[in-house]
């Protein structure tokens, strides 16, 4: 089972549903796709860690073959070419390594380097497989990373939760291609309305089969249950508002190691998710 978590937002408690239903699994693996600000590993903090650069294509000029036709300046949406005082220029930090300036050129003047853009670092925490993708900073895209801590997902050990980046740009839609179920967390208000409505109208555009989690739930009166009564959302669960739990998190532990209370939420969220993808198996098998 691979369970992409989602949120529209930073702060809604992603990680910490994450890392819980991790946690909570017999044998798991544990992605953290939130290669700007990856935080997971400090909950789990893995042994044995083994890193692995990531490197992008970028280009590089031959200035002495390069004629000045300026058609890869024209190409790059990006502008990371510049054609000034008869030399051209790349800016490599926003070149998005899509080669077609070297498609374009005709004099076969650039030429593709090899840059790092990050890494990815993959750890043991007892049964757990844990795996951190980190952007450097200042960098363009982190879907290069994404993608490799993704390219053997299916390959995975025991459940698989993704740990999505937050909002809905590209990054999150290639954390959660190969999600057998996507679990969006909001909080109850009117901004966790505008942050959920985002990633639910993402999960829709993939089609992916979805169910809504209400973290510091305090009652039903309040603007995502209505939102997803209206939209026809399951609600598989809803996690109390806690400051206990608040401070468990803050302080870098696992709730679910933490006491039984803590524990049966996150068993149930995780019996939920079992029975959604099996049900959406057997529909879409």
């Amino acid at each position: 089972m691979i369970v992409a978590v989602l949120s529209g937002k930073g702060g809604t408690g992603k990680t910490l549903v994450s890392v819980n239903l991790a946690s909570i699994s017999e044998e798991s693996t544990y992605i953290d796709c939130d290669v700007e600000e990856p935080n997971g590993h400090l909950f789990f903090k893995p042994k044995a860690v083994v890193s692995e650069d990531v490197l992008v294509k970028y280009p590089e000029v031959d200035n002495a073959l390069c004629n000045g036709c300026r058609k890869c300046v024209d190409f790059c949406k990006f502008n990371a070419i510049a054609y000034i005082k008869d030399k051209l220029l790349i800016f490599k930090e926003i070149c998005h390594s899509c080669g077609g300036c070297m498609i374009v050129c005709p004099k076969n003047a650039l030429r593709e380097e090899d840059r790092k853009i990050g890494e990815i670092k993959r750890g043991l925490s007892g049964q757990i497989n844990v795996n951190i993708g980190i952007l450097n900073p200042g960098e363009a895209s982190g879907v290069p990373i994404i993608n490799g801590l993704l390219k053997d997902v299916k390959n995975y050990r025991g459940n698989i939760f993704i740990d999505c980046p937050p909002g809905s740009a590209c990054t999150v839609m290639e954390s959660i291609k190969d999600a057998d179920y996507c679990l969006l967390v909001a909080e109850p208000t009117l901004f966790g309305v505008h942050n959920l409505e985002m990633v639910f109208n993402l999960v829709n555009l993939f089609k992916k089969p979805h169910g809504v989690l209400i973290n510091k739930w305090i009652n039903d009166d309040n603007p995502v249950t209505e939102f997803c009564k209206e939209k026809g959302i399951m609600i598989l669960e809803k996690i109390p508002f806690d400051n206990n739990l608040g401070k468990i998190n803050s302080n870098g532990k696992i709730a679910v190691k933490e006491g039984n209370y803590y524990k049966k939420i996150f068993s149930s969220i995780l019996e939920k998710l079992y029975e959604e993808v099996q049900d959406e198996r057997t529909i879409n098998p």
